[in-house]
Protein backbone atom coordinates (compact mmCIF):
# COMPACT_ATOMS: atom_id res chain seq x y z
CA UNK A 1 0.00 0.00 0.00
CA UNK A 2 1.31 3.45 -0.93
CA UNK A 3 2.24 5.84 1.80
CA UNK A 4 0.32 9.11 1.88
CA UNK A 5 2.66 11.97 2.57
CA UNK A 6 2.19 15.68 2.97
CA UNK A 7 4.03 16.19 -0.31
CA UNK A 8 1.62 13.89 -2.15
CA UNK A 9 -1.39 15.70 -0.66
CA UNK A 10 0.20 19.04 -1.59
CA UNK A 11 0.67 17.97 -5.21
CA UNK A 12 -2.92 16.75 -5.46
CA UNK A 13 -4.20 20.02 -3.97
CA UNK A 14 -2.08 22.05 -6.40
CA UNK A 15 -3.57 20.10 -9.29
CA UNK A 16 -7.08 20.64 -7.94
CA UNK A 17 -6.41 24.36 -7.51
CA UNK A 18 -5.31 24.67 -11.15
CA UNK A 19 -8.38 22.80 -12.35
CA UNK A 20 -10.66 24.99 -10.24
CA UNK A 21 -8.98 28.06 -11.73
CA UNK A 22 -9.74 26.75 -15.21
CA UNK A 23 -13.35 26.12 -14.22
CA UNK A 24 -13.68 29.66 -12.86
CA UNK A 25 -12.32 31.06 -16.12
CA UNK A 26 -14.77 28.93 -18.08
CA UNK A 27 -17.67 30.16 -15.94
CA UNK A 28 -16.62 33.77 -16.55
CA UNK A 29 -16.58 33.13 -20.31
CA UNK A 30 -20.01 31.52 -20.16
CA UNK A 31 -21.36 34.45 -18.14
CA UNK A 32 -20.00 36.88 -20.73
CA UNK A 33 -21.65 34.92 -23.54
CA UNK A 34 -24.97 34.82 -21.70
CA UNK A 35 -24.76 38.57 -21.16
CA UNK A 36 -24.10 39.10 -24.88
CA UNK A 37 -27.10 36.87 -25.71
CA UNK A 38 -29.31 38.85 -23.34
CA UNK A 39 -28.24 42.09 -24.99
CA UNK A 40 -28.92 40.63 -28.43
CA UNK A 41 -32.33 39.33 -27.36
CA UNK A 42 -33.30 42.77 -26.05
CA UNK A 43 -32.35 44.28 -29.40
CA UNK A 44 -34.41 41.65 -31.25
CA UNK A 45 -37.39 42.30 -28.97
CA UNK A 46 -37.11 46.03 -29.65
CA UNK A 47 -36.94 45.38 -33.40
CA UNK A 48 -40.07 43.21 -33.23
CA UNK A 49 -41.89 45.88 -31.22
CA UNK A 50 -40.89 48.47 -33.84
CA UNK A 51 -42.22 46.22 -36.59
CA UNK A 52 -45.54 45.81 -34.81
CA UNK A 53 -45.74 49.57 -34.39
CA UNK A 54 -45.04 50.13 -38.09
CA UNK A 55 -47.65 47.51 -39.07
CA UNK A 56 -50.21 49.14 -36.80
CA UNK A 57 -49.53 52.51 -38.45
CA UNK A 58 -49.91 50.95 -41.91
CA UNK A 59 -53.13 49.26 -40.84
CA UNK A 60 -54.50 52.59 -39.64
CA UNK A 61 -53.55 54.27 -42.91
CA UNK A 62 -55.13 51.46 -44.92
CA UNK A 63 -58.37 51.77 -42.96
CA UNK A 64 -58.49 55.52 -43.67
CA UNK A 65 -57.85 54.92 -47.37
CA UNK A 66 -60.58 52.26 -47.51
CA UNK A 67 -63.04 54.59 -45.80
CA UNK A 68 -62.15 57.45 -48.13
CA UNK A 69 -62.61 55.23 -51.20
CA UNK A 70 -65.77 53.74 -49.68
CA UNK A 71 -64.45 50.19 -50.07
CA UNK A 72 -64.80 49.17 -46.47
CA UNK A 73 -66.16 45.68 -46.17
CA UNK A 74 -65.57 42.27 -44.76
CA UNK A 75 -62.05 41.09 -45.43
CA UNK A 76 -61.75 38.14 -47.77
CA UNK A 77 -59.90 35.18 -46.37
Amino acid sequence: MAEITNELIYEVLKSMQARLGNMEQGQKEIAARISALQTHMLAVEKDVANLYEALAALDTRLERIEKRLDIVGEPEL
